[in-house]
């Protein structure tokens, strides 16, 4: 190696480790402003008052790393209530289960796939931004009630095993895949607090947009089966990757009616599939993603390429391959509205488009083709289903 190239690799090197020291310091400074100020969320307490949030510790539930967890509730509106599934990534083989999230990973773009604890810094994108935010006048569900099924767990919400791993170092760990567990004593408490919604979104970011067709109907069946008015959404759900059966069957250890409905290399496709044959029109169906994801874009390349980073060529494949999910999923039903959008926000999106909406800053202040996704979502709710951005996937 000679001389230049060895100087690169050190700039690299050390541009890397600032990255992420940088990272780490937000981190740390987030979480020392939430203690010191007193905005952590309190406990929900015996009387808990309107339109403010609180977490719930869930005795059964259990984080990816084994430590705590708990959910958060806003008590609003007794009749409309969005019961909300949490991002944070995927594990679905040895090399995942051993890189969970720190932010100093993040921010140095060092390989990095779900979060596996609820530590302090989770609650800054857990509530009170964008469809959570209560106090935007912009925000159209500012005044509902929520039930936010966080995650940690890195099994999109449907796992129920742990899981032996190897380390970095080349020791042994588990990862808790205790999603499953953790919806169901979510969805006790949410029947506690709300036990008879007469309208209910059933909405989720990420990973959590996966969980979304994946758990909607046993929501209907066993949790609410006397609302009729309910709204299904996926904000940004799509991965395709020719294990994804095997992962949730041996890895995930999910349920025969969660793994056997997988057919194909899109979880999030079949799935909605499946439902849409079980339920028909008794839900409305809502799609969305950015036209060039830079964080799902990334998160292919390393399935296919085992590079965990994103550039035009991977963008481009994402945006192919999107346009093909939304005309299969239009062939699932045409009343499945669709949002798609070109979102960019300076040096995070990395020459890509922004990774989901709903729960961001920008989900009410962006807009595509003069529309925000939060007008479109509440539009959605009240029955006027219709389609923003499609033009983009025909450039």
């Amino acid at each position: 190696m000679d001389k230049k190239h060895r100087l690169v690799r050190k700039n690299l090197k050390h541009g890397v480790a600032f990255a992420t020291k940088f990272g780490d310091f937000i981190e740390s400074s987030v979480t020392k402003a939430l203690e010191n100020h007193d905005q952590l969320t309190p406990e929900l307490p015996e009387n808990p008052e309107k339109d403010e949030w609180y977490r719930v510790s869930l005795d059964k539930g259990m984080s990816g790393d084994g430590s705590e967890y708990y959910i958060y509730v806003k008590i609003g509106d007794s009749d409309k209530l969005c019961i909300f599934f949490s991002g944070g990534g995927m594990a679905w083989n040895q090399f995942t289960a051993a890189h969970p999230v720190t932010v100093g990973k993040a921010a140095a773009w060092e390989p990095n796939f779900y979060w596996n604890n609820l530590r302090p810094f989770t609650q800054i994108f857990n509530i009170n931004v964008g469809i959570t935010d209560i106090s935007s006048s912009k925000n159209p569900f500012k005044d509902w009630s929520f039930v936010v099924v966080t995650y940690a767990t890195g099994d999109l919400h449907v796992g129920n095993s742990d899981y032996t791993y190897k380390t970095e170092d080349g020791g042994e760990d588990v990862l808790h895949f205790h999603g499953y567990v953790n919806f169901l004593e979510s969805m006790k408490v949410s029947k506690r607090l709300f036990p008879n919604p007469k309208k209910i979104l059933i909405a989720g970011n990420s990973a959590g947009a996966f969980a979304v067709p994946a758990l909607a109907g046993e929501i209907a069946d066993d949790w609410y089966p006397k609302t009729r008015n309910i709204t299904l959404f996926s904000d940004s759900g799509m991965v395709l990757y020719k294990k994804w059966k095997k992962t949730a069957k041996t890895i995930w250890q999910s349920k025969e009616d969660i793994w056997k409905p997988i057919v194909s290399e899109n979880i999030t496709l079949d799935w909605y599939r499946n439902l849409y044959e079980k339920y028909g029109d008794r839900f409305r169906y809502l799609y969305s993603s950015s036209e060039r994801d830079y964080l799902l874009s990334a998160y292919y390349n390393e399935i296919v390429n085992k590079r965990y980073k994103t550039d035009k060529k991977v963008q481009d494949v994402y945006k192919k391959q999107l346009t093909e999910m939304v005309g299969e999923l239009k062939k699932i039903t045409p009343s499945f509205g669709i949002y798609v959008d070109d979102f960019k926000l300076p040096f995070i999106t990395m020459g890509g488009t922004v990774h989901t909406s709903v729960r961001e800053l920008h989900f009410a202040a962006f807009t595509m083709d003069g529309i925000s996704m939060a007008k479109w979502l509440g539009d959605a709710v009240d029955g006027k289903v219709y389609d923003v951005g499609m033009r983009l996937l025909k450039d």
